[in-house]
């Protein structure tokens, strides 16, 4: 009985696995094997490399500064957003009136498409009649080239994230706090504790599961970034907001270097990966028992 009910199981997972590899591990082979090879689309072949393209793409300044904004991005822009998120769901952790319209609003962003939230903030970033700079002219502060300016553009494309999608990690770190006993709080302040000694040694280590969750969501999300890039800068000016996401699609589909626009997807997995394990590893570590 238990070998047949083993048979069932894996019978039953059998259909997930094959689509799995047929949509996610294929993908990644080909693409590990365009990364060793150089690809002519003209001809239909393809000629082993070695490791020729990764030699070329880490001695490509394009590359390397797409790297750099890319990370840059994505470590800013992540820490914002969960910090943001752990701030506006400490402010809507504990009932008050209105409580529901506020939260209702909240979302509202993350419904808007992304091709709608760029052109929203595109007409706010206009340099003459946007909403933004009209706000700087009646402050009597000078106004700003928030996408033309090769300083500003990379900000203000973290802006525009920060602003759709903070409510995601408001959300789970809200989730998180609504979980904690409250037992536990008015434990700590009938002990005299207040309320930043409650946050910082009960609140915050209770929370540390939905808080690491809330980073590797937005970190991952915020590394593989095109769409946005692509709908307000294009990548400009110059490279300043030019992301990897954006150098493998022109390196793949603008100059056809299959082989150089892999080897950069490989690169990316990596780092994908890596933050995926980190992040996993610090949300299923157990707190040692010695130390408590």
């Amino acid at each position: 009985m238990l070998f047949d009910s083993r048979r069932q199981r894996l019978a039953l997972l059998l259909p997930a696995v094959m689509l799995l590899a047929a949509l996610t591990l294929y993908p990644i082979g080909q693409m590990l094997i365009y990364s060793f090879s150089h690809v002519d689309y003209a001809a239909a072949s393809r000629e082993w490399a070695g490791w020729d393209n990764y030699r070329e793409l880490f001695s490509d300044w394009f590359f390397t500064t797409s790297l750099k904004n890319t990370l840059s991005f994505s470590i800013a822009g992540s820490l914002i957003q969960v910090g943001l998120g752990l701030g506006l769901a400490l402010l809507l952790y504990r009932p008050f009136r209105g409580r529901q319209w506020i939260l209702s609003l909240l979302i509202y962003p993350m419904m808007l498409s992304t091709l709608v939230c760029s052109a929203i903030w595109r007409v706010w970033f206009h340099y003459d009649f946007g909403l933004l700079n009209s706000c700087l002219r009646a402050l009597g502060l000078m106004p700003l080239e928030w996408l033309s300016s090769p300083q500003l553009a990379l900000l203000s494309v973290m802006l525009v994230d920060i602003w759709q999608w903070t409510p995601m990690a408001c959300l789970i770190i809200l989730a998180g706090l609504q979980s904690i006993p409250k037992e536990v709080l008015e434990a700590a302040q009938s002990d005299g504790a207040n309320r930043w000694r409650q946050l910082w040694h009960i609140i915050l280590p209770l929370i540390r599961q939905p808080l690491m969750l809330a980073l590797l969501l937005r970190s991952i999300d915020t590394f593989k970034l095109f769409d946005k890039v692509y709908a307000l800068t294009g990548g400009g000016p110059g490279y300043a907001t030019e992301t990897l996401s954006l150098y493998i699609y022109q390196q793949g589909f603008k100059f056809f270097n299959l082989g150089l626009a892999s080897a950069a997807a490989v690169i990316m997995l990596l780092f994908a990966g890596a933050l995926s394990l980190g992040y996993a590893w610090q949300m299923l570590r157990r707190p040692d028992h010695g130390d408590r």
